[in-house]
């Protein structure tokens, strides 16, 4: 049988490849994309971010209307249908996926169920769902293969009471008591969806606080809030050893901020991470190349040391986002076109979505003081936001981190409701290179959570309406 040939083959359809797919049919050229599901989606539509955020709406409900008791309003105790509650989940995924499926083919886009090797620099294998194999000339390829959990090795334990991200996400049962072993972005988002179920969720994280590398400031108003919701959050602590028991898993703690030395959960959660998907794509086939932690090397237009091959996603480094994937995958198809263009943000935001959500962008102030870099950071108190209190939120957070001398906003930072919505005007301020005065003279609507962008950015001259602070000069 002749080999199937296409312009550009696509290997992966997660947000950064169909993205990338979609693009290159736009742009007139005939493409194939290879995955393993049925339809484009990926990690993120099937078993990350769409089923996450799913879930965190229902914790959230959950939540505000146990806060509501604080209004005059109160709502009995909720009965959780977990049947339900995951028909429903997989329903917000089947309905996106397929639709994706749908532009697939509206697209003409040449969409084959597999799983593909690189046989060389101009060809894939494809093994296809049914068992068979056919090859696939290609001009050009872009690599999107995403990654997976990674796991903790030598904790003596290996039993479906151990559930990495993927299935803790499937929702198999509401456990009485859930360990939750890392305390970045995936292990609060999904333990605060146990936590809102009735499962009683204790954090452990080997660093000095949650969410390493984020803010301290906004890292406060969220660790305050899980205080009450978790039954224990351990710090400086790692766990040693996993032991399954008639009762549940055993862990052992090592770190003075355990409460116990070893506790007995019904299930523990790893959450300590991703690794990028790399391993059986044939890449020793090719000059791609890879970095000290398994990222593939590539440059500002996303090409490979392969000439023919292109990367993008989680599998080219941090950030492991979905937008990141999503505009890589634009630039690599507006590349193979000759398009000059690169891949070159000065903003790429990041949510945590948590309740309260926690949202950045642009320079942080920790990166700031890294560098060793002079920066003024002006924050807005939500306390003084008449929109807060009226939510009940009040305990938020809004700062600009500025440059002292050009009045430019370098950074956002963002933690209380509706974090992860407000971050895109900070975004549109780092990449346009907007001054203080722009987010200051910009009329925002009243009352409203993004005001307080303008009101921080009114800090910084002295001036905000409903904040205090020394005036400078514009």
């Amino acid at each position: 049988m002749a080999p199937r040939s296409t312009q550009v083959a696509v290997i992966g359809g997660g947000p950064g490849g169909y993205a990338a797919a979609f693009l290159a049919a736009d742009l007139g050229l005939q493409v194939t994309l290879v995955d393993a599901e049925p339809n484009p989606g990926g990690v993120c539509l099937y078993r990350g971010c769409i089923p996450s955020k799913a879930l965190l709406h229902v914790a959230k409900v959950i939540g505000e209307a146990r806060q509501a008791r604080e209004w005059g309003v109160t709502f009995g105790d909720p009965q959780i249908n977990v049947d339900a509650l995951r028909t429903w989940k997989e329903g917000v995924v089947g309905k996106l996926t397929g639709g994706l499926g749908d532009l697939c083919r509206r697209r003409k886009i040449d969409f084959v169920q597999g799983r593909a090797v690189f046989r060389d620099a101009n060809a894939l294998i494809v093994r296809t769902e049914s068992g068979t194999e056919e090859v696939v000339a290609f001009e050009h390829a872009i690599l999107a293969t995403g990654s997976f959990p990674a796991s903790l090795p030598n904790l003596g334990a290996d039993s479906p009471r151990i559930l990495d991200s993927t299935a803790g996400l499937a929702l198999p049962d509401i456990p009485e008591s859930l360990l939750v072993i890392g305390g970045g972005y995936i292990g609060l988002e999904l333990g605060s969806v146990y936590a809102a179920l009735g499962s009683r969720v204790s954090v452990v994280e080997m660093t000095s606080g949650l969410l390493p590398g984020v803010d301290r400031d906004l890292v406060r108003v969220l660790s305050r809030r899980l205080k009450e919701r978790f039954d224990a959050v351990m710090l400086e602590t790692t766990v040693t050893a996993l032991q399954e028991e008639s009762q549940g898993i055993r862990a052992r703690f090592e770190g003075h901020g355990a409460t116990e030395p070893e506790q007995v959960y019904e299930r523990v959660l790893v959450a300590v991470g991703r690794r990028p998907q790399t391993d059986g794509l044939g890449l020793e086939n090719t000059r791609v190349a890879l970095d000290a932690r398994g990222f593939v090397q590539v440059d500002p237009q996303r090409r490979t040391h392969e000439p023919t091959i292109y990367a993008i996603g989680d599998i080219t480094g941090e950030p492991m986002l979905a937008h990141k994937a999503a505009h890589e995958g634009r630039v690599a198809a507006e590349a193979i076109t000759g398009k000059k263009t690169a891949f070159e943000p000065q903003a790429i935001p990041a949510v945590v979505f948590t309740d309260p959500e926690i949202a950045w962008c642009g320079l942080t102030e920790s990166q700031a003081k890294q560098q060793q870099r002079d920066v003024t950071v002006a924050r807005f108190p939500w306390a003084a936001s008449g929109r807060a209190l009226t939510l009940g939120h009040s305990d938020g957070v809004t700062k600009l981190v500025i440059d002292p001398e050009t009045q430019r906003v370098l950074g956002v930072g963002i933690a209380g409701s509706g974090a992860g919505e407000m971050i895109a005007e900070g975004v549109l301020a780092v990449e346009m290179a907007a001054l203080a005065s722009d987010l200051s003279l910009s009329i925002h609507p009243h009352p409203t959570l993004s005001e307080s962008l303008m009101e921080a950015a009114d800090v910084f001259f002295g001036q905000s309406t409903h904040v205090y602070r020394p005036p400078r000069a514009r």
